[in-house]
Formats: C-alpha cells, sequence, structure tokens
C-alpha cells in the first residue's frame, strides 16, 4: 500500500501551490497527496474525490517519483503525421479500385513493407476512407458440384411427394362439418361401419 509521507518543508510548498491557479487535474491530484499524508488510504481517497483507486495510487507513484511535476496533466501525443497518412489512404484507394474483393490481411500485405502496416490498422486506415466491407461467409458451396447438387434436389422433391402421399392415404375424414383427421392406424371402413352400428342401435331403442 502506498502511503505519501511529507516534510514540512514539502507539506509548505504544496501549501503555497494550492493557492496558485491550478488546472482541475494538478489540483485533484494535489489533494489526493495532503489526503494520503493525513493517512487516507487509497480506496478513500477514491470515493472521496469520486476517482477510481487505481487513478489515485498511479497520482500517488507520480508524485513519489517525478515530485510536483507529476501534478500537471499529461502530455498528449505526437501530432498525426498527415504525409503518412496520404500516402497509407491513396495507396488503399489505388487498391480498392481493382476489378476484385480483398480482406484486410490482404490489403495489409499488398500494401508491401514500404507502409508496413498490420490488418488491424488497415481496417482503420479503410474507415477513414468509409470504405464498407463485410467477414467472408463460412460455406462450401464453392466446392459443391451443381450436377450433384441438381440430383440431390430431384430426389428430396421426391421423398416430400412420397411423404405427403403416405400422409393423405392414412388419415380419413369422419365427416365433412367436423374436418378432423382420424386416429393413426383407424381405417375409414371400420370408422364408418362403428358409425352404422352406434345409428341402428339408436333407431332400435326409438
Amino acid at each position: 500500500m502506498i502511503r505519501i509521507h511529507l516534510t514540512d518543508d514539502q507539506r509548505t510548498e504544496l501549501q503555497a501551490l494550492r493557492q496558485t491557479d491550478l488546472p482541475a487535474v494538478a489540483r485533484t491530484r494535489l489533494e489526493m497527496v495532503f489526503l494520503s499524508d493525513a493517512s487516507w488510504s487509497a480506496p478513500e481517497i477514491a470515493r472521496h474525490l469520486g476517482n477510481h483507486p487505481h487513478t489515485v495510487r498511479s497520482s500517488l507513484k507520480g508524485f513519489r517519483d517525478r515530485g510536483t511535476a507529476a501534478f500537471q496533466p499529461d502530455t498528449p501525443g505526437p501530432e498525426p503525421d498527415h504525409d503518412r497518412r496520404a500516402a497509407v489512404t491513396g495507396k488503399l484507394s489505388e487498391l480498392l479500385g481493382r476489378e476484385r474483393t480483398w480482406t484486410s490481411r490482404q490489403l495489409a500485405d499488398a500494401l508491401g513493407p514500404d507502409i508496413g502496416i498490420g490488418h488491424r490498422q488497415t481496417r482503420r486506415y479503410l474507415a477513414l476512407l468509409k470504405a464498407g466491407y463485410r467477414r467472408t461467409a463460412q460455406t462450401v458451396r464453392h466446392k459443391q458440384d451443381p450436377k450433384k447438387v441438381a440430383r440431390a434436389k430431384v430426389v428430396l422433391a421426391n421423398l416430400k411427394k412420397k411423404l405427403r402421399r403416405a400422409g393423405c392415404g392414412s388419415t380419413t375424414w369422419t365427416s365433412a362439418a367436423s374436418a378432423r383427421p382420424c386416429r393413426p392406424g383407424t381405417r375409414g371402413a371400420s370408422r364408418s361401419s362403428g358409425s352404422g352400428s352406434s345409428t341402428s342401435t339408436r333407431r332400435a331403442g326409438g
């Protein structure tokens, strides 16, 4: 656990620095140091200032290693290389103008060692060009024999017809009004004879 212990001279220096016009980031880091000197832990400082504990620890380590220079906001990175960006996008536009399709890896390889970027960075440049792409479909259609595919479709269609015919042959209907299929394995003749016997019984009773 990192803890800052200020000397009297450091505390006086920081008190004077606190009275100056500091950026918000620098003032927050300064307060982290004061709170750590007051025996606050990193999680307690984080909850008090609304920061993440990792941010607090990083700021305290920065003050321990570099002093008050660590209070200043981190300097931004270098300016973008516009000439290189123009060279890469120009080469990509030339490649995309050809009558073929590309993957990002193929484009990265085609750019050559002079450009020397990977496929991930190639995608970023493609985004700058607003060049659309889609993932390659996982299919084996290109390996299929068209004649075998057509023959298989005919066989499958014939099987479907046979199944439909078998289903219609084993299904009977009790009446036109009910339009309800019979149970599997029950023939229409036995259903019909059963219906007739029940009708004759009712007539005899009447």
